[in-house]
């Protein structure tokens, strides 16, 4: 692969194919760079290659897209090595599921914020059994006991004569020792990295912008197509009049392919001017508008749906209460909307075909783009890169845009490398949303202010095709409330629209955390309660939910006074293992409209192994979910998405983030996930706040410029 810089500001290097001695816990390791001494024939694990220079390259099986993976991973494995962190080095890990499979799911998939909570134990003993190893050879070397060695960051130490010996240079030797039959990993006590360190890696090439993506690769004689997709939803083409493209300067082939037109040309910019001049005649397709939708889910969200989660008699509940409340919650779609759009690179081989972008699902993605060439999945190698930003798009169980290329390449038939290329407005009116969601919600109090009943129905599509069934992805957050209610009916209705749809970043939990919490709030005004108190009441046998609940109150100082024109709200909510709570404060401002000032964030993942990665993780996840409290929102009109990109479909900007304090329980339990838990909970926390300065609930999302300014 020959590289070229895309800006002058990325520089893609190649290291010379020169191999040095070295010990080598894997495989080949293909990914971000390819480098000397990278390679070895030694292979207890596939995660950890020690080369002569000491560089330790830590191979990462999960993508890394902003979530703070390949720096989480590596961590794990470094502290039971007792490596020199300087010294570390990582790199993608190519497709190939038998090796680094997400354990959680038995596929090479990130995803659903499973890369430290599946890989904890795993990274660990990659690192431990490269140390034993390590070990042994001094031993042997020195010809002393096993029991007379130490190791600290990076080398070996003969601590009765103060001999040492670095990792690059008791490589090649420890590459001829035996598997530890046993290994042990260390006590927490003993950490020295996890949850003790802000670690960052020199070798991300973040800062000085020579991080590779997809963008950046350039093969000799390499050709960029884009794809002309169906202007509705299901349609398909009637006619293609090519002439005009065709005769544009640099543009080489047009193609019809499942998915639409491409055009292939020399630049991106040539492809585009030929997609332009396409005569585009389309047939079908779904001309339902956003309000046919939300007006027949409304009626469905009447009815009794599949049951989701049952406990008591609700009926009789609602029937005797002393107080009968009721909402009705609309959530529209929504586009993932990541910084980098979709795109890859495709170039046929003699022994199949090989692939560079920031993949998330090798798996899935091996298996759909074999299938079009009609290959075996292994002949697909797939390169991982960095991606800029996911959310949950890039990784599709139909591989749209991979499979996409692979059609393009397949209908073109000739030698050059290929590079796809989606602009945003091509992902945000051809790609996968959020579905839309209408939620009623029903509950009972009584006479003495206690919640006594709820009721829940929730409607929309079904992400996983659940059909008849219940949809997990659909219910999470509502059927497994942590409340304690003794009557308690959550049902779901899964409906069939032709707009595309995946998951999103903390999916259910989404527009379930919103619903919920803010019902929440509005039964503990109702009761003439306290909302943390209403909840801490709710919450008697949930110690986790009632100590992120604590101290974010507490952090917040929750029953200090605020300043004339502030307000706060509060939520909480658990999602993918993690508990999160949190406190939102909002200021009036000249406009009548507010703003969020400050956010005092509270979680519970289990053991931090990165505590400025969490930080991080909570600061995103509430900059994320702001967007769509504030403005964000994709509307179909007569089948049309109404947004195109940025200028309409509105997320937040920097002036609109507010200041954000996160604090982290001290745990000793199992790590859980964090690149999602901090997204559900700040709209419901804002709109909390809003009713505390407003007196009016918000039902539907987004809350626009009534009371944000854009």
């Amino acid at each position: 692969m020959s590289t070229q810089a895309g800006l002058s500001r990325r520089l893609f290097l190649i290291r010379s194919a020169q191999a040095g001695a070295g010990l080598t816990l894997g495989m080949s390791i293909s990914g971000q760079l390819l480098a000397a001494g990278e390679t070895g024939d030694f292979e207890p694990n596939a995660f950890v290659a020690i080369q002569a220079d000491n560089t330790i390259v830590i191979t990462i099986k999960h993508l890394e897209m902003g979530q703070g993976t390949f720096t989480g991973l590596a961590t794990l494995i470094a502290e039971e090595l007792d490596a020199d962190w300087s010294q570390i080095k990582t790199v993608g890990a190519p497709a190939n599921t038998k090796k680094y499979a997400n354990l959680a799911m038995g596929l090479q998939l990130t995803g659903g914020s499973t890369a430290i909570a599946n890989s904890y134990t795993q990274m660990r003993e990659a690192g431990a059994t490269a140390k034993a190893m390590l070990l042994a050879a001094a031993a042997e070397r020195w010809k002393q006991p096993l029991s007379s060695l130490a190791v600290k960051s990076g080398k070996v130490i003969h601590t009765a004569s103060g001999r040492q010996a670095s990792f690059g240079e008791l490589a090649a030797a420890a590459a001829t020792q035996a598997m530890p039959k046993k290994i042990t990993l260390k006590d927490p006590s003993e950490f020295v990295l996890i949850g003790k360190a802000k670690l960052s890696r020199k070798d991300s090439g973040k800062t000085d912008g020579t991080a590779i993506f997809t963008q950046d690769v350039q093969l000799p004689n390499m050709l960029t197509a884009v794809v002309a997709h169906p202007p509705l939803f299901g349609a398909t083409l009637k006619s293609v009049d090519a002439s005009q493209a065709k005769a544009l300067p640099g543009v080489k082939a047009v193609v019809q392919i499942p998915s639409g037109v491409a055009v292939l040309a020399e630049s991106f910019w040539q492809a585009k001017k030929g997609r332009d001049a396409l005569k585009l005649q389309w047939t079908g397709g779904s001309e339902r508008s956003s309000a046919d939708i939300i007006a027949d889910y409304k009626k469905l969200a009447e009815k009794p749906g599949l049951s989701a989660a049952k406990k008591g008699s609700v009926a009789p509940a609602l029937a005797s209460a002393k107080h009968v409340l009721e909402a009705e919650f609309e959530f529209p779609f929504l586009a993932h909307a990541a910084m980098e759009p979709m795109n890859c690179a495709l170039q046929k081989t003699k022994s199949g075909v090989e692939m560079w972008y920031g993949c998330q699902g090798q798996s899935w993605d091996q298996q759909n783009v074999a299938k079009v060439f009609g290959i075996a999945p292994e002949q697909i190698t797939i390169n991982t890169l960095y991606a800029g930003g996911s959310f949950g798009r890039r990784a599709t169980t139909l591989s749209d845009y991979p499979v996409e290329l692979a059609e393009i390449v397949k209908a073109w038939g000739g030698p050059a490398p290929v590079k796809l290329v989606w602009t945003r407005e091509d992902d945000t009116l051809s790609g996968y949303y959020r579905p839309m969601y209408v939620h009623k919600v029903t509950a009972a109090l009584s006479a003495s202010g206690e919640l006594s009943a709820w009721q829940q129905r929730i409607v929309g599509q079904s992400i996983m095709g659940a059909g008849k069934s219940v949809d997990h992805t659909s219910v999470e957050g509502a059927s497994n409330l942590p409340y304690a209610i003794p009557n308690l009916s959550v049902e779901a209705h899964n409906t069939q629209e032709a707009v595309p749809i995946s998951w999103w970043r903390s999916v259910g939990s989404t527009h379930t955390a919103y619903a919920v919490e803010t019902f929440i709030d509005e039964l503990a005004h109702k009761a003439e309660r306290d909302p943390v108190e209403f909840r801490l009441a709710l919450l008697k046998d949930e110690p986790r939910y009632q100590g992120v609940l604590k101290l974010a109150a507490n952090k917040a100082q929750w029953s200090k006074p605020l300043p004339e024109g502030h307000f706060r709200g509060v939520a909480l909510h658990k999602s993918f293992g993690t508990y999160v709570a949190q406190v939102a404060e909002i200021a009036a401002q000249k406009d009548g409209r507010f703003k969020v000032v400050k956010v005092t964030c509270a979680v519970d993942c289990g053991v931090a192994v990165n505590p400025d990665v969490i930080a991080a993780q909570m600061e995103g996840g509430i900059g994320f979910g702001l967007s769509p409290l504030m403005f964000s929102e994709i509307t179909l009109k007569d089948g049309k998405p109404e947004q195109r990109n940025f200028d309409a479909y509105k997320v937040l900007r920097m002036r609109h983030m507010p200041e954000v304090s996160v604090h982290i329980v001290p745990s000793a339990e199992a790590p859980t996930g964090v690149g999602e838990p901090g997204t559900p909970v700040i709209a419901p926390a804002v709109a909390n706040a809003l009713f505390a300065a407003t007196g009016k609930r918000l039902r539907k999302l987004p809350a626009g410029g009534e009371y944000f300014t854009a």
